[in-house]
């Protein structure tokens, strides 16, 4: 089977893993030092994997406060390596078992394909604005710091019969505890968004095939259920919120919970949709001009919010950008 231990750990896949991990990273100061004695890192990481003698080494914390505050760890060269040679075998694997509607760090989904679905369902719903389309929003409490060792391990059990892979991958999700004792994962792992996404295909299971939702959109910790009639959400909503609690030991953000009409706006990844067009957020737009006065040295920051803004009814906002642009170069 391509998802064997013996595939992970091979000499090539951690070459190929390398060629992929150093991509953008080639001038960091611990890459660099790591490459200086390549080919004995690798053999030495392989021979420590082959014996059943790895340990995974300890994180340096730091933190991001862009779009809101988040603690990041960063693990060493050689784990990070490591998290990539996993990645590179297990997430075709998984991949395949994720619904449709999963957009979160899979190939060829992401927030702008997420945000054309849901676009999609919305005008699928209310028949083309013939009808209303109500949307029942949620957002999952301390996505990441709330995952359950234990269970985690658990539901992976269910779908590798690889015992040595198994051993690996608990050596992984033990190597950090967040909010307790068996409890989180760190933001900075690759390893992290497979393993989140096959936590939370529990639960797209469940909503798919035992509540039968049609028009389900889940982006990491963000989902979405449409309905034209409000009391079938009403009723869906225990029901998912007993599921996280019960099955996968997580709770709704109590603020961040609400059924409405797609006609009075839904926020949903940055952006605010309506029947005929979205807007971006506020707290996204002025985030948006203080990144660009506080880089006015970095076109590719520039260029990276016109292309957010094209995903969207942005056009005052694109000349209001460029303006800046022609007066920073001006001054």
């Amino acid at each position: 089977m391509s998802h064997e231990y013996k595939n992970i750990i091979s000499i090539k896949n951690l070459c190929d893993a390398w060629t992929e991990f150093i991509c953008g990273k080639k001038s960091k100061k611990d890459v660099a030092e790591f490459s200086l004695n390549l080919s004995q890192n690798i053999f030495k990481l392989h021979e420590e994997l082959r014996t059943k003698m790895y340990r995974h080494g300890a994180y340096e914390a730091f933190s991001i406060s862009d779009p809101k505050p988040r603690s990041i760890h960063k693990a060493t060269v050689r784990d990070r390596l490591l998290h990539h040679a996993i990645y590179r075998i297990l997430y075709p694997y998984f991949d395949k078992k994720f619904i449709y509607d999963s957009y979160s760090c899979r190939q060829f989904k992401g927030t702008h394909r997420a945000l054309n679905r849901f676009n999609d369902f919305m005008m699928k719903v209310s028949q083309s604005n013939s009808r209303a389309c109500w949307v029942l929003k949620c957002d999952v409490r301390k996505f990441f710091a709330s995952i359950d060792h234990e269970k985690l391990i658990e539901i992976f059990k269910r779908h590798i019969n690889d015992m040595e892979t198994i051993w690996l991958v608990e050596r992984i999700v033990e190597s950090f505890q967040s909010t307790g004792p068996g409890k989180g994962l760190p933001l900075g792992n690759l390893t992290s968004q497979l393993l989140v996404n096959v936590y939370m295909n529990e639960f797209d299971q469940f909503v798919k095939h035992k509540l039968k939702a049609k028009y389900y959109i889940r982006y990491a910790d963000d989902f979405v259920i449409m309905h034209h009639e409000k009391d079938v959400l009403v009723d869906i909503l225990p029901k998912v919120q007993s599921f996280l609690s019960e099955q996968l030991k997580l709770s709704l953000h109590p603020d961040k919970v609400f059924i409405k009409t797609a006609s009075s706006g839904v926020d949903f990844l940055g952006w605010v949709h309506f029947p005929h067009h979205r807007v971006i957020r506020i707290t996204t737009k002025n985030r948006m001009f203080k990144k660009i006065k506080d880089s006015q040295e970095k076109p590719e920051v520039v260029q990276s919010y016109l292309g957010l803004l094209s995903h969207g009814n942005g056009w005052k906002l694109k000349q209001r950008v460029k303006d800046k642009i022609v007066k920073t170069r001006v001054g």
